[in-house]
């Protein structure tokens, strides 16, 4: 058996941030490019890069996401992945990230994942220096506007932009350099860099690139969106201007054992006078069978990901709550349903007379968006025919939002 080198570099990426300039009502980390989150993104792009221990620095209450997030993207690098909690301050979160960091690890490299398309050369560029002897690096490009200083309305000068740089991410340390600065560190900095150079260290430039730009604003957002759209090949006779979004298909089922306590809870709607089922939340097979569905639509894992044991607060939760916190993720990945088509599997409940009612209910927590159930037995067949328990089996559509 192989076993994997432990990596002399360390790569924070920092993804604790609001995102409230953004405007896109989630934190910045886990808003949608594409199909995929900024995260997701500058994951991919660092795992591309060099050979690391890479520490994901996510809000509170997101770790879950962020694992998701990080796993997807790191291939068969599964085991270097590492997930901390933020704090109020990006220095804060800095220093967690930090803290988790192995012992054999030598070199830091410091990124936010608000930098989302930043080519993995960069990141090796970055080692590469460091590597070289210096003890901090930061990658920049040269300012090409002109560049004024100014009084209010007033313009008061002119800056030399021969010696102005932009300041990107990664930023890279030697680790014994930027853990003692951390250390001893006497306020808050807008960066590593400026930090670690008020510790008494030199900082050395290398050549940034255009791609490393920070997503700030909703016009970051659109102008990344813009990189890395989807161009499906479309025949030439096909005459169109503009590419075609493709919606997206996703399949899902669950499974309850009757044994629950309390009453039944199936498709959105309390059953009285029926059998519980058990599970974690109300087992309500319907609604995990459609959450399970639109998840694996927009390629954001499975509802174990996101609601599994592991996530207490959803425990006893009903539809709308998965639903609606589903819906959620869907936005934030630049995802919104189509329709819902689910079959429920069960000799009881009867469905017949609560039809409408069921399709309402799940269609409103979905945002409007349609939901048709059916219903069937199984001639007796299973553990369906056997009235232990209900099956559902959901397809889902999603499109471009």
């Amino acid at each position: 058996m192989t076993i994997a080198p432990v990596p002399r570099v360390g790569i924070i990426v920092v993804a604790a941030g609001s995102g409230t300039r953004l405007g896109a009502g989630a934190p910045k980390g886990f808003v949608g490019i594409d199909e995929h989150t900024i995260l997701r993104h500058a994951l991919e792009r660092v795992f591309a890069g060099p050979y690391a221990q890479v520490v994901v620095v996510a809000p509170a209450g997101r770790e879950g996401d962020a694992l998701s997030e990080a796993l997807d993207a790191s291939g068969d690098r599964r085991d270097v992945v590492t997930i901390v909690v933020g704090g109020a301050t990006r220095q804060e979160s800095v220093q967690a990230g930090l803290s988790a960091l192995w012992g054999d690890v030598e070199i830091v490299l410091v990124h936010d994942a608000a930098r989302a398309l930043t080519p993995p050369e960069v990141f090796e560029r970055v080692v590469a220096a460091i590597d070289s002897g210096r003890a901090g690096v930061v990658p920049v490009l040269p300012v090409v506007d002109t560049i004024k200083r100014v009084d209010g309305p007033r313009i008061v000068g002119a800056v030399d932009r021969s010696e102005l740089s932009a300041a990107q991410t990664p930023q890279g340390f030697r680790r014994d350099v930027l853990d003692a600065a951390y250390r001893t560190a006497t306020g808050e900095f807008t960066d590593d860099a400026a930090l670690v150079a008020d510790a008494g260290h030199e900082i050395e430039a290398v050549e940034g690139h255009p791609l490393a730009f920070k997503i700030t604003t909703a016009a970051d957002l659109d102008r990344a969106r813009s990189l890395v759209a989807e161009r499906p090949i479309l025949p030439a006779s096909a005459g169109l201007e503009h590419p075609v979004a493709i919606p997206r298909v996703g399949l899902g089922t669950d499974v309850h054992a009757f044994g629950g306590d309390g009453t039944l809870w199936l498709a959105g709607l309390e059953w009285p006078g029926e059998r519980a089922l058990s599970g974690h939340s109300d087992g309500d097979a319907v609604a995990h069978a459609i959450v399970d569905a639109l998840l694996a639509a927009a390629g954001l894992g499975d509802i174990g990901t996101h609601f599994g044991t592991d996530h207490p607060e959803y425990a006893g939760a009903h539809a709308d709550v998965f639903l609606a916190r589903t819906l959620g993720l869907l936005g934030e990945a630049g995802w919104r349903v189509g329709n819902v088509s689910v079959q429920v599997q069960a000799n009881r409940p009867r469905f017949a007379a609560r039809r409408g009612e069921a399709e309402a209910a799940l269609s409103a927590a979905l945002g409007g968006a349609p939901v048709s159930v059916s219903a069937t037995t199984t001639d007796g067949l299973g553990f369906t025919g056997r009235s232990e328990g209900v099956a559902a089996f959901a397809v889902a559509l999603v499109v471009r939002a």
